[in-house]
């Protein structure tokens, strides 16, 4: 018998119910496996749970949506962060992770810093998808979507990647905090922040505009 601790991280319920229930028929089709389910629905409450879960023997699988909402302490911003955390604690453990987002900035950001065992766009989602997906991510991973697999095709002109500080850059910028505030806050000089903040405009394509622009256009393409 194969046992698995299940970490179920995401705020939707009806997306929650339909992982379990595929988790439920894998266990009716297959005794020799056993799901054992448990539920987080915000970063606060993952990190508490992904940090009991390092006493644990058993391996883990962790379906993970990317929009979740900040923590209390804006350590965490977002599933991705979580990612990072999981990687961190759990490097055995199998991702997968979920998204409705399918923009290819956003994807191949995604890929690349947090390297999920499985990668579904939730419009792509089928019953059947999701029990595909456990199997292959317990057999022979990887598992993505249509979708993932169509964008990973696509070439684009710049492939710059966004990193934390990045997104806490667009992040502060999106909650209106002034930039005098920002060195407290991010680990950088006010010219540091100046220099992201440019680099940020060429790769979203807004360097003639103000920072109105490159937020809106960082939340359209899923970073905040």
């Amino acid at each position: 018998m194969k046992k698995y601790n299940v970490l179920i991280i995401d705020d939707h319920p009806l997306i929650v119910d339909a992982y379990k229930n595929a988790l439920n028929y894998i266990s009716s089709k297959d005794k020799d496996l056993v799901f054992e389910i448990d539920v987080a629905n915000d970063c606060d409450s993952a990190v508490e749970k992904i940090t009991a879960a390092t006493k644990s023997e058993t391996e883990y699988i962790i379906f993970l949506d990317i929009r979740l909402p900040p923590s209390c302490d804006k350590k965490y911003l977002s599933g991705e962060d979580i990612g990072h955390k999981i990687n961190e604690l759990l490097p055995e453990s199998k991702i997968i992770l979920s998204t409705t987002l399918n923009d290819n900035y956003r994807v191949h950001s995604i890929l690349k810093n947090i390297n999920p065992d499985g990668f579904l766009i939730k419009n792509d989602i089928t019953p059947k998808d999701l029990v595909m997906a456990v199997k292959t991510v317990i057999t022979e991973p990887p598992f993505y979507t249509k979708t993932v697999i169509q964008l990973m095709r696509k070439q684009i002109s710049n492939d710059f990647v966004l990193d934390r500080i990045d997104r806490q850059l667009l992040y502060e910028l999106s909650i209106g905090t002034k930039m005098k505030e920002l060195p407290n806050i991010l680990p950088l000089s006010m010219a540091g922040i100046e220099k992201r903040k440019r680099q940020l405009k060429e790769v979203f394509d807004v360097k003639n505009y103000g920072d109105k622009e490159l937020v809106n256009l960082a939340k359209e393409k899923g970073f905040i």
